[in-house]
């Protein structure tokens, strides 16, 4: 009798391939090492956060007498400390902004062509053109409603 021959492989069935599949897409050791130490570190954190919040609670509940009682101080204290430090960085962003505008100034006097100094010679010369454009409208115009003032009063 003639052997027969056996397929090597058995065909795949949908478990066999399922389990195939995920074996293919099962993560390897470096990435499993990751997630636990991002599960591991989102716990810590989120504890913290927690015993966070406790403490908060717990303080407010506990200084909150002292807290209504001293009122009267803090208040106006906390006013002034707010507008001594509203006034200060005012005044620093102030400085900065006169120290660059200076600065800006010199350079453009000085002929270094800062940012922005091709917009103010066009503006300049738009300006002069305007200027000039009144001159002769109110030449023009001018004689025109002196001689209609003398009219109106002719003694004048």
């Amino acid at each position: 009798m003639a052997e027969r021959q056996y397929p090597s492989r058995r065909p795949a069935t949908t478990t066999g391939s399922f389990l195939q599949k995920l074996r293919e897409h099962a993560p390897n050791s470096t990435q499993l090492v990751g997630l636990a130490t991002l599960v591991i570190s989102g716990g810590i954190l989120l504890l913290l956060t927690g015993l966070t919040l406790t403490a908060t609670v717990l303080g407010l509940i506990f200084f909150a007498p002292l807290i209504l009682i001293s009122s009267p101080i803090w208040v106006p204290v906390g006013t002034l400390i707010f507008i001594t430090i509203a006034g200060s960085l005012s005044l620093l962003g102030f400085g900065v902004a006169v120290v660059a505008s200076v600065s800006w100034l010199y350079r453009y006097f000085r002929g270094f062509h800062p940012p922005g100094a091709d917009r103010v010679d066009y503006a300049r010369t738009r300006i002069a053109d305007t200027a000039g454009q009144v001159k002769d409208y109110a030449r023009e115009y001018g004689g025109y409603l002196h001689s209609r003032v003398k009219d109106a009063a002719p003694s004048a």
